[in-house]
C-alpha cells in the first residue's frame, strides 16, 4: 500500500508569473511511503517527518539515522524484531520514497510462572490458586508478541495475586527473551506474593461527628478476616454512597512484618448534615412539579437519616416525612415513616393517610423488605358516593437487580415481587390479598442497539374492591404502562370516574438504536389493561417512536404513541429509568 505525505514549503526564490505554476510544484516536499496499512497508520501517528526539503546531504543523512531509529524501536513494540527500512531520493518524476518492510511477527514459544511467598505452599487452595493463575495467563504459546500486551499481561497478573490475601505481592522478575532470528520470544515471571495478609483494626482519620460503629458496621469483614481487595473496594463504595462523606480513602498497610494483623487505614471528610434541596419539573403522567426536601444525616445524633418532602404535583400532592436507622452487622435497617396524599386522577378524587414500620436488607444485587402499614383513605369518585376505607396491612417486598450499568442499561435484568395484604378482623374493612410481579430485561443487539422487555401482572384476592384502598389495586396507562393512553386511565368504572381494579396485566416491547454517544431512537409496542376481574381484561395496544437521550442526570425518553383502538395520539417523556 502506499501512502503519500505532502508537505508544502514557503522557501521560495522569486518567479515571474509565467513560471509560478512550476515553482509552487516544485516547492512542494513529498515523502511517499511504502508499506502495509497497519505500518503506515503505526508510523503516521508516531513518526515526525519534516516540513521542508533537506538543506544539504548532512540533514539528509540524520533524517535517514533518525527514522531508521524510530521505526525499528516502534515496529519492536508490535513485535517485528526485523524490520527493514530503504530509502529512495527523489527524482525529476518520482517523488521521495521511504518503502518499509517489517518482516515475520514474533509470536511465543514458551511461558514460564514461578512463585515464591507463601502462595507457593502446597496446600490445597494455593494449587488451585496458581493452576487458575497459569490458565488465565493470556500470551499463551503461538500468541503474537506484543510489549503492550505483555505489559498488559503482566499487571493483571500481579493484580490477581494482590487482589486476595497478597497484599505485599510484587513481580521479582520479568524476561522476555527474543529471537529474531527464530521470530520467537520465550516468557518467565517470579512473583514474589509474599505473607497471607489478615485485616486488623480500622485507623480512622477525619470522624467527628459519627461513631466509629458506624464504620465498623459497614465494613463487610472483621478484624482476622483473610485479607481480599474486593472487600475493601466495596468498603469505600458503601462509605462513598452512604452521603455522609464527601471524600473516603481506604487502604490496607502492606508491610510484611503487619500481615497478621495489618491496620486498615480510613480517610475520610465529613459531608454537611443537614441539607434541603428545591427542583422544578414537569412529567407527562403527572404535570407540573415541585418539590422541596430536608435531610438530617444525623437525626437524634445517632447517624440516622430523616427525610421530609413535600411534593406538589398539578394531579398529586404528597407531604411525607421517614427515619432510617443505621444498618446491623448483617445489613438489616429500619424504617419509620408517615405519609399524607390528595391525587386527582380520571375524575377520582383521593386523600390518603399512612404510617408504616419496616425492616430492609439491601446488598449489591437486592433489596428484601417487609414490615407494616396502617392507612386511611378517602375517596370522592365524580357520580358515585363518597367512601372512607381504612387497613391494617402486611407488606412483603423483593426485588433483583443485575445490570450492566444501573442509569444507562445496555444489559441486564430486574425482577420484582410484592406480597401484601389485611384482614377484617384487624383493623381493616375487608380481607384482601393482592399480588404483583414486574421483569424487565435488556439485550443488547450488536454494538450499540438494545431490547428491552417488561412484563408485570397483578391480582388482588378479594370478594370486591369495596373496601379496599387504592395502593392495593391496579390501573394501567401512561408511562411504564401502556402508552398512547392517558395516564391510569384504565380500571375499573364508578359512576364517572376510573378506579383500582383487581387484575392487570401489561407488557411492553422496546428497541432502540443508538446513532451516536448520546441519541437514540426507538419503536415500541404496550400492550395490557387493568379491570375489575381477569374475565373483565382486553387488549389495549399502543405503540409508537420516541427520542432517546443519556443526559447527565439519566436517560431521557421523548414519545409520539398512538392508541390503536381509536388512532389518537400522546406525546410521553421521562427520565431515568424506572426500577
Amino acid at each position: 500500500m502506499i501512502w503519500a505525505l505532502c508537505i508544502a514549503t514557503s522557501a521560495a526564490a522569486p518567479a515571474s508569473s509565467s513560471d509560478h505554476k512550476s515553482n509552487k510544484t516544485a516547492n512542494t516536499f513529498v515523502i511517499t511511503i511504502d508499506a502495509p496499512d497497519a505500518i503506515r497508520r503505526l508510523i503516521e501517528q508516531h513518526i515526525e517527518f519534516p516540513e521542508k526539503p533537506f538543506a544539504n546531504e548532512a540533514k539528509h543523512a540524520g533524517f535517514q539515522r533518525r527514522v531508521t531509529q524510530e521505526i525499528t524501536e516502534l515496529l519492536h513494540t508490535e513485535g517485528y524484531f526485523t524490520p527493514a527500512t530503504h530509502f529512495e531520493p527523489a527524482t525529476a518524476n518520482t517523488p521521495y520514497r521511504l518503502k518499509i518492510t517489517p518482516g515475520p511477527r514474533t509470536r511465543v514459544a514458551s511461558f514460564s510462572l514461578e512463585f515464591k511467598g507463601a502462595i507457593a505452599e502446597e496446600t490445597p487452595e494455593n494449587q488451585t490458586r496458581r493452576a487458575k493463575l497459569q490458565a488465565t495467563w493470556p500470551l499463551i504459546t503461538g500468541k503474537i508478541f506484543k510489549n503492550a500486551r505483555w505489559e498488559d499481561a503482566k499487571s493483571a497478573l500481579i493484580a490477581s495475586v494482590m487482589a486476595q490475601d497478597y497484599a505485599a505481592a510484587h513481580i521479582e522478575s520479568s524476561e522476555a527473551r527474543i529471537d529474531p532470528e527464530k521470530t520467537q520470544a520465550d516468557l518467565k515471571i517470579v512473583i514474589d506474593s509474599g505473607p497471607a495478609f489478615r485485616f486488623g483494626k480500622l485507623q480512622v482519620e477525619g470522624l467527628k461527628r459519627y461513631p466509629l460503629k458506624l464504620l465498623q458496621q459497614r465494613a463487610g469483614f472483621r478484624q482476622g478476616d483473610p485479607y481480599n481487595r474486593d472487600q475493601l473496594l466495596a468498603f469505600q463504595a458503601t462509605l462513598q454512597n452512604s452521603q455522609l462523606f464527601n471524600s473516603v480513602d481506604i487502604s490496607i498497610d502492606n508491610d510484611p512484618a503487619l500481615a497478621p494483623a495489618a491496620p486498615i487505614s480510613v480517610m475520610l471528610t465529613e459531608a454537611q448534615s443537614k441539607r434541603i434541596g428545591i427542583g422544578l419539573g414537569y412529567g407527562s403522567n403527572n404535570g407540573a412539579r415541585g418539590e422541596i426536601n430536608y435531610r438530617d444525616f444525623n437525626f437524634l445524633q445517632r447517624a440516622w437519616q430523616l427525610t421530609s418532602l413535600m411534593r406538589l404535583e398539578q394531579k398529586q400532592q404528597t407531604f411525607s416525612t421517614r427515619v432510617d436507622t443505621l444498618p446491623d452487622a448483617n445489613q438489616y435497617r429500619y424504617t419509620f415513616g408517615a405519609r399524607i396524599a390528595r391525587t386527582d386522577i380520571k375524575n377520582l378524587e383521593t386523600l390518603s393517610q399512612r404510617a408504616d414500620f419496616s425492616r430492609i436488607r439491601v446488598t449489591a444485587n437486592s433489596t428484601l423488605q417487609y414490615g407494616i402499614n396502617w392507612q386511611r383513605e378517602s375517596r370522592q369518585p365524580a357520580g358515585a358516593p363518597n367512601t372512607t376505607v381504612k387497613a391494617l396491612t402486611l407488606d412483603l417486598w423483593w426485588r433483583y437487580l443485575d445490570v450492566d450499568n444501573p442509569v444507562h442499561v445496555r444489559k441486564g435484568h430486574v425482577s420484582d415481587i410484592r406480597l401484601g395484604g389485611g384482614s377484617g378482623h384487624v383493623l381493616s374493612d375487608r380481607d384482601f390479598l393482592r399480588g404483583y410481579a414486574r421483569h424487565m430485561r435488556w439485550w443488547p443487539i450488536g454494538e450499540r442497539d438494545v431490547l428491552h422487555i417488561r412484563a408485570e401482572s397483578g391480582y388482588t384476592l378479594s370478594a370486591s374492591r369495596s373496601g379496599i384502598p387504592q395502593e392495593y389495586l391496579f390501573r394501567a396507562g401512561g408511562i411504564q404502562s401502556i402508552r398512547g393512553y392517558d395516564f391510569l386511565s384504565l380500571g375499573a368504572r364508578e359512576g364517572n370516574a376510573i378506579v383500582g381494579g383487581r387484575a392487570m396485566v401489561t407488557g411492553t416491547v422496546e428497541y432502540i438504536r443508538w446513532l451516536t454517544e448520546k441519541w437514540g431512537a426507538a419503536v415500541f409496542a404496550d400492550a395490557g389493561d387493568a379491570a375489575d376481574n381477569l374475565r373483565r381484561l382486553k387488549l389495549n395496544l399502543g405503540y409508537g417512536a420516541g427520542v432517546r437521550w443519556r443526559s447527565p442526570a439519566g436517560p431521557f425518553g421523548l414519545d409520539l404513541a398512538r392508541r390503536h383502538d381509536t388512532g389518537t395520539l400522546r406525546v410521553h417523556f421521562s427520565i431515568a429509568v424506572a426500577f
